[in-house]
């Protein structure tokens, strides 16, 4: 990758690290342990600790090993993001999605020993996992990867079909 794209998708990874580690500050200096904040009938504010990584897979694994797990994903998808073209914009900005959201949830296992998450879905009977920015970050990340790879098949088959 060139310079100036570089600079952008670096700067994609500051802002969501800086967004993530923010909203996670305020989460614990203004909300109440396990004391959810009704914000819509399906949406609430809940604060609450993961210690594993995904709906608190791998809790037994401890803080070091998940740190360093996080750590070889992030180099993982740093190098994937580098063997992109710049026809693969979506792609792109998906791994720096990731890659600021798994930092950001390194920062706070690192720091904490834990993941601070806070984001409820629910119904009266069903309720989401508790998840965090930075897991959005890396779902939505992730799903631009795949809109990429979708769009990229797409434009292949278009021009296969041309020739």
């Amino acid at each position: 990758m060139k310079a100036r794209p570089f600079f952008i998708y670096s700067a994609i990874v500051l802002v969501a690290v800086l967004l993530d580690q923010w909203i996670k500050y305020l989460v614990e200096a203004r909300l109440v342990m396990h004391e959810p904040v009704d914000l819509l009938p399906f949406l609430a504010l809940f604060r609450t600790y993961n210690t594993g990584i995904a709906f608190s897979l791998f809790s037994s694994f401890g803080d070091t090993t998940l740190v360093v797990l996080s750590l070889a994903v992030v180099a993982f998808i740093s190098y994937l993001a580098s063997k992109t073209t710049s026809e693969q914009l979506v792609a792109r900005i998906g791994f720096a999605l990731i890659v600021g959201g798994a930092i950001g949830n390194v920062i706070d296992r690192t720091v904490h020993g834990h993941v601070i998450d806070y984001i409820l879905f629910h119904t009266p009977v069903w309720s989401f996992a508790v998840f965090n920015l930075a897991d959005a970050f890396i779902s939505v990340g992730a799903a631009l990867v795949v809109l990429e790879e979708f769009l990229g098949w797409r434009r292949q088959s278009a021009r296969a079909q041309k020739d």
